[in-house]
């Protein structure tokens, strides 16, 4: 397996949703990190998203590192067929490892874990503390609610215009990833047509 080009981490559910649309989106986001020559970096995780996205990055010949507490190993969570997978104590040192190891972040469809980690990295590149780019996939409209209150704190002058700049927001993942990536300064294996 040849060195990854690009390293983009990926935050999803541990549940599949209501929608097929959310495993088929996933399961396209995994197939265009592998035929783009990239790494997954994600939770570590077999069951919902984020096994479909781990499988379908491996199927399509990309790296998947896995970074999952030890907790969730003993509950038999961890996704074994992973390319690398970490076992760390706490989920302070997984989302830390996780942000380390990745040129830039995707938020999926998911849970409570997923706003809070997409909202981490959101104010980590606000308060400066890195300058990756944050994308959020907004399959089927999931996220369109979310995306109207942060509106509202705009407008109620609790957040500023620029800190909405600072995220990637689409329906269209062809479009945003290579985006993520160019915008990491990375760039994807253009010999594959985009989704």
């Amino acid at each position: 397996m040849t060195q990854p080009t690009f390293s983009l981490c990926v935050y999803c559910g541990s549940r599949p949703g209501a929608s097929d649309a959310f495993a088929g989106t996933a399961s396209a986001v995994g197939r265009w990190i592998g035929e783009h020559g990239g790494q997954l970096i994600y939770g570590g995780g077999r069951n919902g998203l984020m096994g479909v996205v781990a499988d379908a990055t491996m199927a399509a010949g990309g790296r998947v590192v896995g970074i999952i507490p030890k907790a969730l190993v003993e509950k038999e969570w961890a996704h074994q067929g992973c390319t690398e997978l970490h076992v760390v104590d706490t989920m302070h040192e997984r989302k830390r490892l996780m942000a380390d190891k990745a040129d830039a972040f995707l938020a999926l469809p998911g849970g409570i874990g997923t706003f809070e980690e997409f909202f981490e990295v959101w104010t980590w590149r606000q308060l400066g503390y890195h300058d990756k780019p944050v994308g959020l996939l907004n399959v089927q409209g999931y996220y369109d609610g979310l995306m109207a209150f942060m509106r509202t704190g705009v407008e109620q002058q609790f957040m500023n215009p620029w800190q909405m700049d600072l995220i990637r927001v689409s329906n269209d993942l062809a479009r945003l990833l290579p985006e993520l990536v160019q915008a990491a300064g990375m760039a994807p294996d253009t010999r594959v047509e985009a989704i």
